[in-house]
C-alpha cells in the first residue's frame, strides 16, 4: 500500500501550543467568578504574585491562544480542500458539513452540561461558514479574513456608542455583567460549590449568552475572520515552517512589538478607570482583540522559528494531535477540582494556586498523549467524531504508514 501524505508536524505543534495556551486562561472561569477573568478585583487576592500571574495571563495568553486554534481549524479546512486538488465534490463537502454538525453538537453538550465556557459551537459555526470561500487566492483570504475580523470590531463600537447614549438601561446591565454585586458573586459562588443541578441556574443561561448574543455580536465574526485568515497563512506556507529563519523572526518581533503595546495600554486603561463597563467595551477591550492578534502572529512566528531551528517539539506536538480530546480533558480534570459534585474547591484557591494546577495538567496531559500515540493513531473524541462524520467506523489503531493530516486532525 503507498503510504498517504506525511503529517504536517508544524501544525500538531501549533495546535497542542494551543490547547495548552487555552487552559491558562480557562482555568480563572473554572476556579472564579465568571466576571473575574475579566476584573480580577472581583474575587481573590491580588497582592504580590497573584497579580503579576493574572496581568501575565491577560496580557500573553487571553484571546491569543483561543484565536491561533481557530487560525489552525482554519487550515485544516484548506487542507481538505487542497488535497483533492482544489475542488470538492458534494460527498466531501457533505462531510465537512456533517463534522460541524457533529461539532456544534457536541459544545451544547459541552457547554450545558459541563462548562458554560465552551467554544466549540462558535468553531462549528463559524467552521461551516468559512469553508464558503474556501476556492479564494489567498491574498484574497488574508484581505476577507482581516475584514470579516474587523466587522466583530466594528459592532461593538456601535454598541457601546449607542448604550451610552440611547439606552442607560442596558448600560447597567452591562455593569452588572463586568462588575457583579456581592450578592450576585455570592449567589455564583454557592451555585458551583452545590451538585451538578443546581450549577444549572448558571451554566445555561450564560452558555445561551455565548450562543446567541456574543456569537451574533462578535464571535461568529472573529472566529470566520481567524479561519479565513488561517486558510491564507497555511496556502503562503507560514504555518508550515516552509519560510526562512528570517521570515519567522521578523514575524515574531513584529507581532509582539506591535501588539504587546496595545494590549499593556488596554489593561493600564482598564485598572484606572476601575474596569468600567463603557469604557472596556468601546476600547479596552478593542485594543486586545486586535493587539492580541497581532501577538498571535508573534506566537506563531516564534515557534515556527523554533521547528526551523529543530528544537525538540515533538511532545507538544502529540498533545496536538490529540487537541479535541484535550480540550474536553481539562474541562472534565478542572470541574472535578473545581466544582461542587467534585472536590468543591471554587472560589477557593488563588491565582498562584491555578497556575500550580495548570502545570499538573499540563504535565499528565503529556504524559497521557505521548503514550496513547504509541499505540493510537488519533484521540478517543477524534475518532468518534470521525467515525460519525463518514458514517462508518474507521480504525484507531495506529496503521504501518503516516496518515494525512485532512483524515486525522478533525
Amino acid at each position: 500500500m503507498a503510504s498517504a501524505p506525511p503529517r504536517i508536524s508544524s501544525l500538531d505543534v501549533l495546535r497542542g501550543l494551543a490547547v495548552l495556551g487555552i487552559l491558562v486562561v480557562n482555568i480563572q472561569s473554572f476556579a472564579l467568578v465568571s466576571a473575574a477573568r475579566t476584573n480580577p478585583t472581583l474575587q481573590g487576592d491580588l497582592g504580590g504574585a497573584n497579580w503579576w500571574i493574572w496581568l501575565g495571563t491577560y496580557v500573553m495568553f487571553d484571546g491569543k491562544f483561543i484565536s491561533l486554534f481557530a487560525l489552525l481549524f482554519g487550515a485544516s479546512i484548506t487542507l481538505l480542500v487542497d488535497r483533492r486538488g482544489g475542488r470538492l465534490d458534494v460527498g466531501a463537502t457533505a462531510i465537512h458539513l456533517r463534522r460541524m454538525a457533529i461539532l456544534l453538537v457536541l459544545g451544547l453538550l459541552h457547554a450545558h452540561v459541563l462548562w458554560y465556557g465552551d467554544w466549540l459551537v462558535l468553531l462549528a459555526v463559524s467552521g461551516a461558514v468559512a469553508f464558503l470561500y474556501h476556492d479564494l487566492p489567498p491574498r484574497r483570504l488574508l484581505a476577507a479574513g482581516v475584514g470579516v475580523y474587523g466587522i466583530g470590531s466594528l459592532i461593538w463600537l456601535v454598541i457601546a456608542w449607542w448604550v451610552s447614549r440611547w439606552a442607560p438601561d442596558v448600560a447597567a446591565e452591562l455593569t452588572t455583567h463586568l462588575t457583579p454585586s456581592p450578592d450576585a458573586i455570592a449567589w455564583e459562588v454557592t451555585r458551583y460549590r452545590s451538585g451538578w443541578l443546581e450549577q444549572m441556574a448558571h451554566r445555561v443561561p450564560t452558555a445561551l449568552r455565548y450562543e446567541t448574543y456574543y456569537l451574533a455580536t462578535r464571535g461568529l465574526w472573529q472566529m470566520t475572520g481567524l479561519m479565513l485568515i488561517g486558510m491564507a497563512l497555511l496556502r503562503l506556507g507560514v504555518l508550515t515552517a516552509a519560510r526562512s529563519l528570517a521570515f519567522y523572526a521578523i514575524m515574531a518581533v513584529s507581532g509582539f512589538a506591535a501588539g504587546l503595546p496595545l494590549v499593556v495600554y488596554g489593561v493600564s486603561r482598564s485598572v484606572s478607570s476601575g474596569w468600567a463597563a463603557d469604557q472596556y467595551l468601546g476600547v479596552d477591550s478593542q485594543l486586545n482583540y486586535w493587539g492580541g492578534l497581532l501577538m498571535t502572529m508573534g506566537w506563531i512566528g516564534s515557534v515556527m522559528l523554533l521547528v526551523r531551528l529543530r528544537a525538540r517539539m515533538r511532545p507538544l506536538a502529540s498533545i496536538g494531535r490529540l487537541a479535541l480530546t484535550n480540550y474536553l480533558l481539562q474541562t472534565v480534570i478542572c470541574t472535578t477540582i473545581f466544582y461542587g459534585h467534585g472536590f468543591g474547591l471554587f472560589a477557593r484557591i488563588e491565582r498562584v494556586g491555578q497556575i500550580a494546577i495548570v502545570l499538573a495538567i499540563w504535565a499528565l496531559q503529556l504524559v497521557l498523549s505521548v503514550c496513547w500515540l504509541r499505540r493510537f493513531d488519533q484521540g478517543p473524541v477524534e475518532w468518534v467524531w470521525r467515525c460519525l462524520a463518514y458514517g462508518r467506523l474507521v480504525s484507531i489503531r495506529r496503521p504501518r504508514f503516516t496518515v494525512t493530516e485532512e483524515e486525522s486532525s478533525g
